[in-house]
């Protein structure tokens, strides 16, 4: 008969080479929790702890390692919203009875809600097509080493230190079609991994979704090429449940130390310094105006 001790040993000893061998965990860190007498059914808190158990035959243990946590380090986002092309068209003029979208694009790094920008909105698109030209500025905290972004703030509005949380650095664009007198409607989402995101198409014809794969050869990370171009598909679930592209955005992604974004600075929108790229106003179509602030012109295209 098996001793059962010996067994669940072994059984514990599998699992960490399993978890070694998919790469899970970089170490054996144990995490215990945290009672108090005064509660003891309440939890307090845990305690993660690094374990080495070496046999006495070793030696002495080796010198002390500093496993201090990673000092993040301080980076700027840049992100110029260039176009939108075959954005689904949500709504039926009153005026001329076509179908329109007031288009204008949201963004915002995941897990820093707070700071969501938006465009200005290009009204009346007959066509899906927006021009924007317009630039968001996100800084960050990143971690090379460990290729996430460190995201602090206090748990809950009484609580009393802040806390740390790690992420992948995900850029989040919307696609939203403007009701004055309704709610905005979310017309398609992209998601970009920022170490690990699919090449832009160079044409918005050829804009495709890239598939499921995690790595490939068509993924680069921005952190190092540094400056990417390009249109990505939006997407939205469908009825049957299946997402499928409700539009494409042409964006120029740039990302940077801060050290380096403090000696090129640019502004938000329009905004001087408007510089790398340069964002001229955009030229739209005659079509592209808010009907109620202009009720002469509105009439004009009626009879027209």
């Amino acid at each position: 008969i098996p001793d059962m001790d010996e067994v669940g040993f072994r059984r514990q000893s599998l699992a960490l080479k399993v978890l070694h061998s998919l790469c899970l965990v970089p170490e054996h860190v144990e995490t215990r929790a945290l009672y108090s007498p005064l509660q003891p059914g309440l939890e307090q808190g845990k305690l993660q702890m690094w374990v080495d158990i070496f046999p006495n035959t070793f030696g002495p243990p080796g010198p002390e390692v500093n496993i201090s946590p990673r000092v993040p380090q301080e980076y700027e986002l840049r992100v110029a919203v260039l176009n939108t092309s075959d954005v689904v068209l949500d709504e039926q003029s009153f005026v001329t009875g076509e179908m329109m979208s007031d288009i204008y694009v949201k963004g915002h790094l995941a897990g820093l809600e707070e700071d969501v920008q938006s465009t200005d909105v290009h009204y009346r698109s007959m066509n899906g097509e927006g021009n924007f030209n317009w630039r968001f500025v996100f800084p960050f905290n990143y971690i090379p080493a460990e290729r996430v972004i460190s995201i602090t703030r206090k748990a809950h509005m009484w609580s009393v230190d802040t806390t740390e949380r790690r992420d992948h650095p995900k850029l989040l664009i919307q696609l939203w079609d403007n009701d004055k007198f309704s709610p905005d409607d979310c017309l398609g989402i992209l998601t970009l991994n920022l170490v690990n995101m699919a090449q832009p198409a160079a044409m918005a014809k050829d804009c495709e979704p890239s598939g499921d794969q995690d790595e490939g050869e068509d993924k680069v990370s921005l952190f190092r090429v540094r400056r990417l171009k390009g249109w990505w598909p939006c997407l939205r679930m469908g009825r049957d449940g299946l997402n499928v592209v409700t539009g494409k955005v042409q964006l120029e992604l740039e990302v940077l130390p801060a050290t380096q974004a403090k000696q090129r600075p640019v502004g938000k929108g329009r905004e001087e310094p408007n510089t790398n790229p340069v964002l001229e106003t955009p030229i739209r179509p005659d079509t592209s105006f808010l009907w109620f602030t202009s009720p002469l012109r509105t009439l004009q295209f009626i009879v027209w």
